[in-house]
């Protein structure tokens, strides 16, 4: 069951919702324009701003699902946090897509939402106006992301969730990290 539940996960969160809507809107392969990520702040710049917040959206409910499906499946608390990290890791390597997709970070934001409820909502409600008032999202996923920790031991989460809420946003920092050395290499060996 557990395998099943994690396996299960990664599928729901490889679903390439910028890829599909690059797709339907007949724009053609996200994966060819703007900085070529399969995800919603690419899909914001090349799709237009209502694509952009839709894709974020459905990438985030990814995340809300794969947690609530684990949750009323009575796996343990380990599998549920297993299952959200099979979900980000669909979402970042898609088997579909020749394993290049986003950073997770719309799917991260949806787990951590329902597993640490109150810390999100605080922590998101800033970095939110972060984003308005400047349009830099990694400014402002540093300003959703850096306080969570805190923020949860402080409303009383467990350890193994407080830990969670470091680990999980790590794997959107790597991803982000490894993909953008990748394109510096790139450019400066081109």
């Amino acid at each position: 069951m557990p395998y099943l539940l994690i396996g299960l996960s990664y599928l729901i969160g490889s679903i390439p919702t910028a890829y599909i809507a690059g797709r339907l809107l007949k724009r053609g392969d996200i994966r060819r324009m703007g900085d070529c990520n399969v995800g919603a702040q690419n899909a914001f710049r090349q799709l237009g701003s209502v694509t952009g917040i839709a894709v974020g959206l459905i990438d985030a409910f990814k995340g809300v699902l794969v947690i609530g499906i684990a949750q009323v499946s009575g796996a343990s608390p380990a599998t549920v946090l297993l299952a959200g990290v099979a979900a980000v890791a669909g979402h970042n390597w898609p088997a579909w897509l020749g394993f290049r997709g986003g950073r997770g970070e719309c799917t991260t934001i949806g787990i951590l939402l329902v597993l640490l409820p109150q810390p999100v909502l605080i922590s998101g409600s800033v970095a939110l106006a972060v984003l308005l008032a400047t349009h830099n999202v990694i400014r402002a996923s540093a300003v959703l992301f850096i306080p969570l920790s805190l923020l949860s031991w402080w409303f009383g989460f467990s350890g193994f969730l407080v830990s969670y809420s470091i680990a999980l946003p790590c794997l959107v920092g790597v991803t982000h990290f490894i993909r953008t050395r990748r394109k510096l290499t790139r450019y400066a060996g081109g």
